[in-house]
């Protein structure tokens, strides 16, 4: 079983993701880091010089690839939920978690990071609020919503290994952590945060 994190930018994704790898011993991958690492660029460079349309469907395909392991801890980009197919998927592989935050706490966390198109605007808490209700229907068929507003990244770890262990699902893992299992992955894939690439901005979603 796989764990997906779905959710808006700066809602913690890939921080909570490291944490909840780290403490269960289970293997971790941000998902746009694995597509930069494939395509040999970074996601900001494609969404300038392919389109939308070319990335997703990129991500479509590695989210795919990721899916046929166990025991995964993957952050997903924010927008991978608008493709119905991906939501099937991670439903089907594991269980998909989405995690929330205010429009204003996401504009506090996002605010310093400058490489975000979506949020280069002259209103970004006004573009935040519009894509978060379009989004909605997408992120609500998530097994479970966790509002990171007013959490640290621990205590929402501890709320989604509650969370599963409610509903009988182990969170242990035989293997050795940050490893992948298959050559999927191209080299080991080693957990970001303990290669000081855990605060790493995402440039999109």
């Amino acid at each position: 079983m796989n764990i997906y994190l779905v959710g808006f930018m700066g809602t913690g994704k890939t921080s909570v993701g490291c944490q909840l790898a780290k403490e269960k011993g289970l293997n971790f991958v941000d998902l746009d880091e694995l597509i930069e690492l494939k395509e040999q660029r970074r996601i900001v460079d494609i969404f300038c010089r392919e389109g939308e349309a070319y990335f997703r469907k990129i991500e479509k395909r590695v989210l795919r690839d990721v899916s046929t392991q166990k025991d995964f801890v993957v952050a997903c980009g924010g927008g991978v939920v608008l493709d119905k197919d991906n939501i099937k998927l991670m439903k089907k592989t594991g269980t998909m978690i989405c995690l929330s935050a205010s429009p204003e706490e996401i504009l506090k966390r996002t605010s310093a990071n400058k490489d975000r198109p979506l949020l280069n605007v002259d209103k970004p808490k006004k573009r935040i609020e519009l894509l978060l209700k379009m989004r909605a229907p997408y992120y609500m068929q998530a097994d479970k919503i966790i509002d990171t507003s007013r959490f640290s990244v621990k205590q929402v770890a501890g709320k989604i290994s509650k969370m599963l262990a409610s509903k009988g699902r182990s969170l242990s893992s035989g293997s050795k952590p940050g490893v992948a299992k298959s050559g999927i992955f191209e080299r080991p894939k080693i957990h970001p945060c303990t290669k000081g690439r855990g605060s790493r901005p995402r440039k999109h979603e």
